[in-house]
């Protein structure tokens, strides 16, 4: 955990979040700042700076976020249609850094996504 990081501040309860899923290795929030009907956080309890910190030792956990991304799709209703996102790094637009992958869909009609605002991560 890093002291100054808001997701670790949230994992650790010290922040206020919408919880959607919580288990010994990953966290679930709902984004305080939505840009799709349902926008989901999906957060590592350990503290990753982002997908390139990641190392072999960190297979299992990849693997369980991706798992848990479906079933939020799923519970959330929008398991057609969504989208996982992750920004690694300043120049892809990462702000917060601690790795989490977005989940956004529940979409009534295709959006146009040369209009949809930049996604703040």
């Amino acid at each position: 955990m890093q002291e100054d990081c808001v997701f670790c501040k949230i994992v650790k309860g010290e922040l206020p979040s919408k919880k959607e899923y919580d288990d010994k290795d990953v966290l679930v929030i709902h984004d305080i700042d939505p840009i799709a009907p349902v926008h989901l956080l999906a957060i590592p309890k350990k503290h990753l700076e982002n997908l390139s910190a990641a190392t072999s030792n960190d297979l299992e956990l990849l693997g369980k976020l991706q798992l848990v991304a479906a079933e939020m799709a799923r519970k959330m209703g929008i398991d057609k249609d969504f989208r996982v996102l992750t920004a690694n790094g300043v120049k892809a637009g990462q702000v917060i850094f601690h790795l989490h992958y977005h989940i956004i869909g529940g979409w009534e009609k295709t959006p146009d996504w040369k209009t949809v605002r930049k996604l703040g991560t």
